[in-house]
């Protein structure tokens, strides 16, 4: 999966792929921006036909260093330069921004970095949210930024999908780009409101008890099999539900055990450090997108968890 990773750089610890440069302290965008092998540009050019003949309305974005190709697109296009995202993960957050990971995959094609806020306690627990942002220049991928909570004792992402806060943004790269980068910053300085209630909504479900028959009905449930399943398919059903209770039992959610928060917490777990149970070229791209939108699985928990909610209150 590593074959995806071009360029990066990350923070002390090295990341489970192994690639980047590491260094000790976080640094400013202008230095993330080297040493995670970005500062380079993207120049739009001219498509010519193999006889000579322009292709109009349409063009090649490459770097200005390579010159390798990033994607086709089309004249309404807006370039969003590397150095102008961190730019504006600069503005966005304010003050002295540190960036702890930064990078590319597919030759560029896509590009990300991670800068890392001031921590917040929720029940107890020091979580830590950062700012992603990550621009695609390939002429599909959209600009996207969205805050993603991480619970620093185990390194879990909470990407927690709340009815009242919203935690993301996305546009595409045509029309008034400095609008939407407003708008971005409107949407995403709401952030406090999503750890606001990302803490209310941990104290509900850790007030709420699940009972280890229940649990694992559920984990049954959520992991399911029947009698046509091939012998290879059970053993992996039952590897899932062995690797979710091994996470709930995990020593860092002992205080939350028996409680619909450790549930959440087990899942969290699973979704942000399991091994992929068939590696593929488009894992790690998977993986970031994952960082953006959530995890299914998570999804799925917090779904029943709203459930055990309804149950307790009702």
């Amino acid at each position: 999966m590593a074959h995806c990773v071009d360029t990066m750089m990350y923070v002390r610890e090295v990341p489970w792929h192994g690639l980047g440069t590491r260094v000790e302290e976080a640094p400013n965008s202008k230095e993330a921006l080297r040493l995670a092998g970005l500062d380079w540009e993207v120049e739009r050019c001219p498509i010519i036909t193999a006889d000579g003949q322009p292709v109009p309305g349409f063009y090649c974005n490459r770097r200005n260093d390579t010159k390798e190709p990033l994607g086709i697109v089309k004249d309404r296009y807006q370039i969003v330069q590397n150095s102008e995202a961190f730019s504006f993960t600069d503005e966005l957050i304010g003050g002295d921004v540190k960036y702890e990971t930064a990078g590319s995959l597919l030759g560029g094609r896509k590009v990300w970095m991670l800068a890392r806020m001031p921590a917040e306690k929720i029940l107890g627990d020091d979580v830590v949210p950062y700012l992603c942002f990550v621009a695609g220049h390939d002429g599909m991928s959209s600009i996207r930024v969205c805050m993603t909570p991480i619970r620093v004792v185990c390194n879990n992402t909470l990407n927690l999908a709340l009815k009242k806060a919203k935690r993301s943004w996305s546009a595409r790269h045509s029309g008034d780009i400095a609008t939407k980068m407003d708008d971005a910053r409107q949407c995403l300085e709401l952030s406090g409101t999503y750890m606001d209630a990302l803490g209310k909504y941990a104290d509900k479900l850790a007030n709420t008890t699940v009972s280890r028959e229940d649990l694992e009905d559920y984990v049954d449930e959520l992991f399911p099999s029947n009698i046509d399943d091939s012998d290879r398919k059970r053993n992996n059903t039952d590897r899932l539900r062995a690797e979710f209770m091994k996470c709930y039992d995990a020593p860092d959610l002992k205080k939350f055990q028996g409680t619909a928060w450790g549930v959440v917490n087990a899942a969290a777990d699973m979704a942000t450090h399991s091994a992929p149970g068939r590696e593929s070229k488009t894992f790690q791209e998977n993986n970031w997108n994952r960082l953006l939108d959530g995890h299914t699985l998570i999804d799925s928990v917090v779904i029943m968890a709203n459930q055990w909610l309804v149950k307790k209150y009702v």
